[in-house]
């Protein structure tokens, strides 16, 4: 008997999961969250109640170490045989997931300017793993790699050719949430599966996908993970002009750019407020009804993008953090895509059903990317 652990890192904080390596159930997960101070441990295992722990934790090295120790009863006495890691970017040569050494750690550590937010942290995870598990295959799996394979117009922009020789182009994100929503349309609606499908993943970072077939035909993230739609603290769509404005007349470095297109646009940007969406839409304030509208219409433009990309669409789904739980955000970007053909049921909306649409199927699905680290995990072993 043995396990597989899963580990997805943040800045501030890692995911993990906790699967048998033959059956993949699921048996323990959680997060650590605010590493780098007094930080919150919550340990969830199917059928009781969370498990919330403070302590003090300094780095990703001590958090796996929390995770190790959170996570040693449920293994009872079975061996940890693989680790999965979440790694956002894989650059242009990775479309499947890679077994991990040190100079494949190397090789992605020169992406890190391409996901600055990202990237640094789930390596810093991995080389806590290593250390913990010297013996365990350990395995990235990159949010890049699921959009590797769009035609050439959905993959360049419109630079000098050499640009995108040297690497310039538009990667698309959250592969791993795409990739899960894929596997479930195929199992559970393989009409829709075969067809042509937006998926919208709705979080503190968003973005959209056109599939056909299952496959990425064309996504709303480009180069990086700011470009799209408007999201939790950055921008989404922003004419370049406006960074050369910044540069030139404002005299602003790059790093202070680089802090506002990070950290302070976004939801959190236009309201004043927080990007936290159920503070937004609880909120009188004028700036957060603002933040919301911004949101939300850009979310429908961009499907409709996205339907143009496919040809046509024949169905949407909505996953992620605000996808899955902010009815009036569903409710009020379908409002806005009905002259494609959606009809809110907003009975269906309101009680969380699959599918909350007449007309044009719109439904509702849960991610998972721990699964799908952890099936790349049990595929290398």
């Amino acid at each position: 008997m043995s396990a597989i652990l899963t580990l997805n890192a943040g800045s501030s904080s890692i995911k993990f999961g906790l699967f048998d390596a033959e059956s993949l159930v699921e048996e323990a997960g959680g997060q650590v969250e605010r590493i780098g101070g007094e930080a919150e441990l919550d340990l969830e295992i199917p059928g009781r109640p969370k498990v919330e722990t403070r302590l003090p934790i300094a780095n990703h090295h001590e958090a796996v170490t929390a995770i190790l120790a959170a996570i040693a009863p449920y293994l009872d006495g079975r061996a940890v045989v693989g680790v999965g890691h979440r790694v956002v970017h894989g650059g242009p040569d990775h479309d499947t997931p890679l077994v991990l050494d040190e100079a494949a750690i190397a090789r992605l550590a020169r992406l890190e300017p391409l996901a600055p937010l990202h990237q640094p942290h789930n390596l810093a995870a991995v080389r806590a793993a290593r250390e913990a598990f010297p013996g365990p295959v350990q395995v990235a799996c990159f949010d890049t790699a699921f959009h590797r394979g769009h035609p050439f117009v959905q993959d360049t922009y419109g630079l000098p050719r050499r640009f995108y020789d040297m690497g310039v182009r538009r990667y698309g994100f959250h592969g791993l949430s795409y990739d899960y929503i894929s596997g479930k349309l195929k199992e559970d609606w393989p009409a829709l599966h075969a067809g042509r499908v937006v998926v919208a993943h709705l979080g503190n970072g968003a973005s959209l996908c056109a599939m056909e077939a299952g496959r990425s035909i064309a996504s709303t993230m480009g180069f990086s993970a700011l470009s799209g739609l408007c999201m939790g603290t950055r921008p989404g769509q922003l004419d370049a002009g406006v960074l050369l404005w910044m540069l030139d007349d404002q005299k602003m470095s790059a790093a202070e750019i680089t802090r506002v297109l990070y950290k302070e646009s976004g939801l959190k940007g236009l309201s004043g407020e927080t990007n936290d969406m159920r503070a937004l839409l609880a909120s009188q304030a004028e700036e957060a009804g603002q933040a919301v509208e911004y949101f939300v219409t850009r979310v429908a433009q961009e499907v409709a993008s996205m339907a143009a990309a496919l040809g046509g669409i024949d169905a949407l789904v909505f996953t992620g953090g605000i996808g899955e739980n902010a009815a009036p955000i569903r409710a009020r970007v379908l409002e806005q895509l009905a002259f494609l053909g959606f009809a809110l049921d907003a009975q269906a909306n309101e009680a969380g059903g699959t599918r909350i649409s007449s007309g044009l199927p719109a439904l509702v699905l849960p991610t998972n990317e721990e699964l799908v680290i952890a099936r790349a995990v049990q595929a290398a072993l």
